[in-house]
């Protein structure tokens, strides 16, 4: 198998960021006892209420990600949406009974805009990139390791558009001209451990307008119950949508779709007509003279059912299933960075263009700085790769010295050219496993 994790980092020349993933296979659980979803019950029935329907009700995510419920019930006409917590969790619900979904669980991600802000992903997923300005022309990169690639201003800014997210597949490229890249597909079919999907790609200008900012990256959700799970209504992991250009002039360019997130439901017995989706996000529409990225839809995300009795019969995206698997697993490898240029990365990183800077650096630093890593159940020798993404422009990516220590606890270190402003930086290894 190949194991894999991530982590990263904002960072400028005044300041950097970090954001942690883990992705390896597992061997689905071959008894078919009882399957118990480890809940201790103690925060209750979970049963959101709100009128006059349809209506939404946001719940706050704890900092762990994970809520243990007794029971799971979301009525008909109510969408439940979870509000990202600082480290960016995916959303664990964990139930002692069953879960009926009649209304819908979402944790979609946010389309893009107004005007050039980037859409945010959901729960566990990642930004897309910002459009683009006279200031800077050409657009961001969307973040994950799937992240689009931005669009890039040259004679004619539309031969150069943005990229989709990518997550369980590639995201769509431009039809014509020269396309930027489009984001890679990552992670498991297991969804062990959970992560989202990716950010779209931002668009380019030439000379004036605004290009539009890449769509957010579809999240991520467990829902594991010692009962059974019912989806008569919706469970959305799906990508937000690219934005369209603003006082568009000279092929100022829409933003890209981004990808699907992860849906991975695990009880008993899973049943329903309802309607489960992790689809990737649109591309920004065309106003009337915006350069479109054509096909730079999001890529889509990954659903994993697990279940003895799998009955569901209703819209589903393309998915994969097994019999119930672990909730938690122990010894997952991490990677993470522990300092930039000798400033602390803090202990929970926000990994997000957002205000304030994970870490600021000094204005007089000077290029290029060091990146710390550790890393914890990853073979000793194993390369990581460390990816500057900047709010406008094109990612770039460097190999560390190889880690050294031990499998249980390891250090390495990369140097990396921070431009000016907020960059994101991420570190991810990849290595075959026993």
């Amino acid at each position: 198998m190949v194991k894999s994790s991530s982590y990263s980092s904002r960072a400028r020349s005044s300041g950097a960021a970090l954001v942690l993933s883990t992705v390896l296979g597992l061997a689905p659980h071959a008894a078919l006892a009882a399957f118990s979803s480890g809940s201790t019950g103690a925060d209750g029935a979970f049963n959101p209420t709100c009128s006059p329907t349809p209506c939404t009700v946001e719940t706050a995510l704890p900092a762990s990600g994970v809520f243990n419920f007794t029971t799971v019930n979301i009525p008909s006409g109510v969408t439940a949406t979870f509000s990202r917590n600082a480290s960016n969790t995916p959303v664990t619900i964990l139930a002692t009974g069953d879960v009926n979904v009649l209304g819908t669980i979402a944790v979609s991600g946010l389309n893009a805009g107004p005007s050039t802000l980037a859409g945010r992903g959901g729960p566990g997923g990642f930004d897309g990139g910002a459009g683009s300005s006279v200031v800077s022309p050409s657009g961001g990169t969307g973040l994950g390791p799937g992240g689009g690639g931005g669009g890039v201003a040259s004679a004619n800014a539309g031969n150069q558009r943005p990229g989709g997210g990518g997550f369980g597949s590639i995201g769509g490229t431009a039809i014509g001209g020269t396309p930027s890249p489009a984001g890679s597909s990552y992670g498991v079919p297991t969804l062990i451990p959970l992560i989202g999907g990716s950010g779209g790609g931002g668009g380019a200008i030439n000379a004036c307008g605004e290009g539009g900012g890449g769509g957010g990256g579809g999240g991520a959700i467990l829902v594991a119950s010692s009962g059974t799970i019912t989806v008569t209504g919706t469970i959305a992991a799906n990508g937000g949508a690219g934005s369209p250009c603003v006082n568009n002039c000279n092929n100022a360019q829409t933003g890209a779709g981004g990808s699907g997130g992860g849906i991975r439901l695990v009880a008993d017995a899973i049943t329903g007509v309802g309607t489960i989706s992790a689809a990737g996000g649109a591309v920004g529409t065309d106003t009337g003279g915006c350069n479109p990225a054509n096909n730079a839809v999001g890529g889509l995300g990954r659903i994993r059912l697990e279940g003895v009795n799998l009955t569901f019969a209703g819209t589903l995206g393309p998915a994969n299933s097994g019999f119930p698997g672990p909730v938690n697993v122990a010894n997952f490898p991490m990677v993470g960075i522990v300092s930039v240029n000798g400033v602390a990365a803090p202990a929970v990183p926000r990994g997000s263009f957002d205000a304030p800077a994970d870490v600021t650096l000094s204005p007089v630093a000077t290029n290029p700085v060091t990146v710390s890593l550790q890393a914890s159940n990853v073979p000793v020798g194993t390369l990581i790769a460390v990816t500057l993404t900047p709010e406008t422009g094109a990612a770039t990516t460097v190999n560390s010295t190889p880690l050294s220590g031990s499998a249980a606890s390891s250090t390495a270190t990369a140097t990396v050219n921070l431009p000016t402003g907020i960059s994101v930086v991420s570190a991810a290894a990849t290595f075959a496993g026993p």
